[in-house]
């Protein structure tokens, strides 16, 4: 890609599904084009059917700088707004990036050179979040934590090295275009579904920490709510989608749920010693809150338990009501990975 340290460096697109974004898009693109990087850039935002100044944000900024440009997506939906974007933008170098995430300064610069190190197809790294008030600090601090989310490295952190998927990610072209871009049935899990055929294919996903997007947090409890739900909902898609793609952190929230209502039904209806079990819980979320929230201001200290319990309940609560007709229908659309050498016979025939 650039073995040559003289040779100019590849040129970059990144490309954004933009949704109700009026509060974060202007900074998240002001990150992108302030990028300490010498290589030529373009940035495709792709607009859904927004309800807020998303729409008249992007045209600011479009008409602000050349290097910005947008293209409809009708349909709203994340997958169909980067397979647009990614059909409109041109460069050999593919960066995603959401509407509400903020790259580090040497984000893409970084990211170039760890595809050129490790020949992977794909390389993405931390999701940072930080928050710009009391609850959005709560929020970052338990989507920061253990306790929060396990031991995923992309929330956490962790040594450099070979994953299944990473946060958002730095494509090369190639391997989208052999895949045929994300399938738009998954409204939620597009990147696993994604990472998950790269690597079918044979391709190299990579994880680093060096690579650091700074995420803001759902403003509400009702928001985080319907975020977790819908990650619970998803990610039981993906595990009838791929079976044996399951672990034990992924079922910990689900199990916590029914323990519970089982222990609110038995302490309600038969020993009071059915409520050791939700109030062993609070206690848990309570104590794991103390080092997770270590510098946050008391009001933000205090609201870390709703966080964790909001983003472990509503988890759980969509991995149980996922329904298997969503995942047959996901499954109906399955994409077999895509090998360079039958897609070269393809395109000779």
């Amino acid at each position: 890609m650039n073995a040559n340290p003289d040779a100019p460096l590849p040129a970059v697109s990144v490309i954004m599904p933009v949704l109700d974004e009026e509060r974060h898009l202007r900074g998240a693109v002001q990150a992108i084009l302030a990028q300490e990087y010498a290589g030529e850039m373009e940035v495709v935002l792709a607009l859904g059917p927004s309800k807020d100044r998303t729409d008249e944000i992007a045209a600011e900024l479009v008409a602000s700088d050349p290097r910005v440009h947008t293209v409809p997506n009708p349909a709203g939906r994340t997958p169909a707004a980067l397979n647009a974007a990614i059909k409109a933008s041109r460069h050999p170098i593919v960066v995603r990036v959401d509407g509400h995430g903020m790259l580090s300064p040497n984000y893409i610069a970084t990211a170039v050179r760890l595809l050129e190190e490790t020949g992977a197809q794909n390389v993405g790294g931390i999701m940072h979040a930080e928050g710009e008030n009391d609850w959005e600090h709560a929020v970052a601090a338990a989507m920061t934590s253990k306790i929060g989310v396990g031991n995923a490295a992309f929330h956490t952190g962790g040594e450099a090295q070979a994953a299944e998927t990473v946060y958002l990610g730095v494509f090369r072209r190639e391997a989208l275009e052999q895949q045929g871009g994300y399938n738009e049935e998954f409204i939620r899990a597009q990147d696993w579904e994604l990472n998950f055929r790269i690597r079918e294919a044979g391709g190299l996903i990579w994880f680093s920490p060096e690579l650091k997007v700074s995420y803001r947090p759902r403003p509400s409890v009702r928001a985080l709510a319907k975020q977790y739900k819908d990650y619970g909902r998803w990610r039981h898609v993906v595990a009838r989608y791929h079976e044996g793609s399951i672990n034990l952190r992924y079922l910990a929230p689900p199990t916590a749920v029914l323990a519970i209502a089982a222990g609110l039904v038995v302490g309600a209806l038969l020993t009071p010693w059915g409520f050791v079990v939700p109030g062993g819980y609070l206690a848990a979320i309570a104590l794991g809150s103390v080092p997770a929230g270590k510098g946050l201001p008391l009001k933000a200290r205090l609201q870390i338990p709703v966080a964790l319990a909001t983003m472990h309940m509503s988890w759980g609560w969509g991995f149980l009501t996922s329904p298997k007709a969503l995942a047959k229908k996901v499954i109906a659309s399955r994409r077999p990975a895509v090998l360079a050498s039958n897609r070269a016979r393809g395109a000779s025939r």
